[in-house]
């Protein structure tokens, strides 16, 4: 990623924040409308999982300035997604998902380079998590 699109993210996510709640309601409702079969893997408390992932992209972003220092927070967290049943097939429809949810909650501020900006980082990050969480396991799809 570019320091220019580091910046896009960064500054595009901090206009999110205000609408944390509302952005990760609209987020699992893409996701699982998109994706219905990535609904049963979620059997936790939808609102507390909605807490936990901006939580979580927060993080991510803030680190994307020194983007070493959260790849073992996130390979770490690929790995345990392993066990809840995430397959590497789920990363394409959150990413589109993530995508959408900006796109609502951005609304013009969501433009083409911020959106190319996140589509980079997410490309970055699931490939990086999905190598960590599968580079050992045999391909069973």
């Amino acid at each position: 990623m570019t320091p220019d699109q580091i910046q896009l993210v960064q500054t595009s996510f901090a206009k999110v924040v205000p609408i944390s709640d509302k952005a990760a309601e609209l987020f699992y409702g893409r996701l699982f409308e998109i994706a219905p079969d990535i609904k049963p893997l979620f059997t936790s408390d939808i609102e507390q999982q909605g807490r936990k992932l901006m939580t979580t992209l927060g993080v991510v972003v803030n680190g994307l300035s020194d983007f070493d220092a959260v790849l073992p927070a996130a390979k770490t967290l690929a790995v345990r997604h392993v066990d809840y049943g995430v397959t590497p097939s789920h990363y394409p429809p959150v990413g589109a998902a993530l995508i959408w949810t900006l796109e609502q909650g951005l609304g013009d501020d969501f433009d083409d380079a911020t959106r190319t900006a996140w589509s980079t980082a997410y490309a970055v990050l699931s490939n990086v998590m999905i190598e960590a969480a599968y580079s050992n396991v045999e391909a069973a799809e």
